[in-house]
């Protein structure tokens, strides 16, 4: 059984940063794409990043390109998400996902399985 357990999130003030953790547990971590996606309240859920199975390929939302960095830890089954210069519309709930197929890889929330969310909020 998956479960994704996400933590690291909290209030912070604009231009602070915080690194969100995400522990896998249930399957092999190492084949599967890992993701973070987020969810600020009336709106869709939204790509953030993704890292891919390898570990050598790392894509953004072009709205965090430069703040975020996402890492995996295979070995610990463990997917991170390290945010920097913060801003107010970074506030959201924060989602890790893993892929549900080997070697599958989108920026649409389809065809992943999901935690339940950490909140960050960014203060003015």
């Amino acid at each position: 059984q998956l479960r994704l357990v996400e933590s690291g999130g909290g209030l912070v003030q604009a231009g602070g940063s915080l690194r969100l953790s995400c522990a896998a547990s249930g399957r092999t971590f190492s084949s599967y794409t890992m993701a973070w996606f987020r969810q600020a309240p009336g709106r869709e859920r939204d790509f953030v990043g993704a890292v891919l199975w390898n570990s050598d390929h790392a894509y953004y939302a072009d709205s965090v390109k430069g703040r975020f960095t996402i890492s995996r830890d295979d070995p610990k089954n463990t997917l991170y998400l390290q945010m920097t210069n913060l801003k107010p519309d970074d506030t959201a709930v924060y989602y890790c996902v893993k892929a549900d197929f080997a070697y599958y890889a989108t920026v649409s929330p389809l065809g992943y399985s999901w935690g339940q969310g950490t909140q960050v909020t960014v203060s003015s």
